[in-house]
């Protein structure tokens, strides 16, 4: 969104209405309609029909999508795919069809309270949905199983960066700590041959990791184990390895579970925690951007924070460890080494 050619009102009117783009996107992912527009244009009459929807309603929204290059109306009326709106096909390499429908959806709720969050410094999902995101996830299957697809598009990207600019060629074992449905440890593995790996998780979500894992060809060098990391992680390993662990978590439950992970490691083994490093200055660059977004959406999710280099340095030291270096990645996270301390 350039705002710099607009006056100042127009500039903040469009970030103060930038609820309506977003919440247009969710409407077309959950009707599926650039799938539906996969082999070419449609009318929105068409559209309507296929998806069970009122056709000039529909027809006003798409030309909304249109007006921010999501799909293109043609000169016959007709909508179609751009490259943008191609993302939200299902099943194609770089899709958001699933994040477009986390971020529309639950994630949307939560922040309508985004005030509760700032008056209290609790996470407004809990109020919202009454239990905390972790719970409605187990409760809930089907949005568990979606925000699994949402994070495997990111995950994936940065697996690929972070086996590109971590050397794991020393060790025999990483542990992936809350490692979700497995597509990070997944993608290190497939890049260093010689490595095994064991998959820790919420019982629950370890089930959904065992069958990636399994289609991934990788049964024979992985293991996918249930537990709690508050209480204690699979001894070991060389390394361990949480990717967007901590984020969740405020300080003394972040502490608990690297005091966990410090129990588990031997006076060699490496703690990496991946997850983005919260820049000293804030300004207009879109790096500033993500990480400012991530930390209020972690204040309004879950209760966590993104943390800057030297509140992570605090942290490794309170919980017995001591941070060695940061190494940057290209999908802007950073692998944040530690041994113990």
């Amino acid at each position: 969104m350039v705002t710099e050619e607009l006056p100042p009102p127009m500039a903040l009117f469009r970030m103060v209405s930038g609820f309506y783009v977003s919440r247009a996107i969710y409407v077309a992912a959950r009707l599926g309609i650039a799938d539906l527009l996969a082999a070419g244009p449609r009318s929105h009459g068409e559209l309507a029909k296929a998806t069970g929807t009122h056709a000039s309603s529909l027809r006003r929204v798409l030309r909304l999508l249109a007006s921010v290059a999501v799909f293109a109306e043609e000169a016959d009326g007709s909508f179609a795919l751009t490259p943008i709106g191609a993302c939200l096909r299902t099943g194609v390499p770089g899709s958001m069809h699933a994040v477009a429908l986390l971020f529309g959806g639950i994630t949307d709720k939560a922040w309508g309270d985004l005030l509760y969050s700032v008056e209290t410094g609790d996470p407004a999902f809990n109020r919202v949905f009454g239990m905390d995101t972790f719970s409605y996830m187990a409760m809930h299957p089907d949005e568990a199983a979606n925000f699994d697809k949402a994070m495997s598009g990111f995950t994936g990207q940065i697996a690929i960066a972070v086996a590109a600019a971590y050397d794991f060629s020393t060790f025999r074992m990483v542990v992936d700590v809350g490692g979700g449905n497995g597509t990070l440890l997944a993608g290190i593995l497939k890049a260093n041959r010689t490595l095994r790996g064991s998959l820790f998780e919420q019982p629950h979500v370890a089930e959904r990791a065992r069958e990636l894992i399994r289609d991934s060809g990788l049964g024979d060098r992985c293991d996918v184990l249930g537990g709690d990391f508050f209480r204690e992680v699979p001894g070991g390993g060389d390394a361990y390895i949480l990717k967007h662990v901590i984020h969740d978590w405020d300080d003394e439950r972040a502490k608990a579970i690297l005091e966990s992970c410090r129990r588990a490691m031997d006076p060699a083994s490496k703690l990496l925690i991946v997850e983005g490093v919260y820049p000293p200055r804030i300004d207009a660059s879109d790096e500033s951007r993500g990480a400012a977004s991530n930390d209020v959406n972690m204040l309004v999710c879950t209760g966590g924070r993104q943390r800057s280099e030297d509140e992570f340095r605090s942290l490794f030291h309170a919980a017995g460890l001591r941070l060695t270096r940061i190494i940057p990645t290209p999908a802007r996270v950073g692998v944040i080494e530690g041994v113990r301390g």
